[in-house]
């Protein structure tokens, strides 16, 4: 029997990816998205494309119990810290609904078809231990104290522990995976796509380059190693476990900026632009990925290089 797979956010960098990854596997992908981050007409040129906003309750129960998904990757969320800080309340109502919904159709359901048992797979954030992820704590395992700095690593808190108490609760087979620094093609509004598309911009074109803090030190994983592990954990998690998937390499965000230089065989001209720093940022951001490699084998396949000549290319290409 072909497996379904339904995808909330799937017009954003990971949702694009695994649909596309879980077509190529054999799955029958059902793709939702509401407010695209990427160019949409990437998707719709190969599937249908369905708009689901998830906070509206009635619309998600009516999808799953259509199509009745064997598994759930549930990424739909506003995911900028930045836009946290001036719209918590729309931040709130997209995350923390967002997942309410998506658990309580399943009870629904549940209610006239006791045997429905789909896998959800939620995408959490490792915004969520914010001041824990000291340079004497890192790498911070899943046992970390949960201690956010912005209103979207609280909103990703209150997600991960939904997530939980509906396995623990009502026994959803939940999977919480707290995604760690991701870029590829197709991102947009972090430091990966924003650097690439200056440096592919100012380098065509001239000018001066705005940039924020450079001396945070980032882990930043691959969107097709990230999109592989979320896969995993579909077959291989344990319900009601949380799992970090992150890069091992660490690198400082000035060493990004000088590798994307190299790349585009120019030397740049850059300048803090203070309206770029936030109020708050975690000075590193590195996780283990002990606990999912001892689960499911993972590991990461692409350098940090890599990605980087991708995103270059994919940026000079859309100027």
């Amino acid at each position: 029997m072909t497996k379904s797979a339904l995808v909330t956010g799937a017009a954003g960098l990971i949702g694009s990816h695994l649909v596309e990854t879980l077509a190529a596997s054999g799955s029958t992908v059902v793709p939702t998205y509401h407010r695209p981050t990427m160019n949409i007409a990437e998707l719709e040129r190969q599937f249908e494309m369905i708009h689901l906003d998830v906070t509206e309750f009635h619309d998600v129960k009516a999808i799953i119990a259509e199509r009745r998904p064997h598994e759930i990757y549930h990424l739909a969320a506003q995911s900028l810290p930045t836009e946290s800080w001036t719209d918590p309340w729309g931040t709130f109502k997209a995350n923390v609904d967002g997942t309410v919904n998506v658990f309580e159709a399943i009870k629904a359901i549940r209610q006239n078809d006791s045997s429905y048992d789909p896998i959800v797979v939620v995408a959490c954030s490792s915004a969520e231990y914010g001041a824990s992820m000291t340079p004497e704590r890192v790498p911070v395992d899943e046992e970390a104290p949960l201690l956010p700095l912005h209103p979207y690593g609280v909103s990703k808190v209150a997600q991960d522990l939904l997530a939980f108490q509906y396995w623990a609760g009502f026994g959803i087979r939940s999977i919480r995976a707290r995604i760690f620094n991701c870029s590829g093609p197709r991102k947009r509004n972090d430091v990966v796509s924003d650097f690439g598309a200056r440096v592919a911009r100012v380098s065509k074109h001239g000018g001066v380059m705005r940039v924020g803090n450079l001396e945070t030190r980032r882990a930043i994983i691959d969107v097709r190693d990230l999109v592989a592990a979320l896969m995993l954990l579909a077959k291989k998690g344990h319900p009601g476990e949380a799992y970090n998937i992150c890069s091992p390499q660490v690198v400082r965000v000035s060493e990004i900026l000088e590798t994307y230089m190299e790349i585009a065989g120019a030397e740049i001209a850059y300048e803090v632009d203070p309206a770029l720093l936030r109020p708050t940022d975690e000075t590193i951001i590195l996780g283990s990925t002990k606990k999912l490699t001892e689960h499911t084998g993972w590991r990461p396949t692409r350098t940090l290089r890599e990605t980087l000549a991708d995103v270059f290319d994919y940026e000079a290409r859309n100027l």
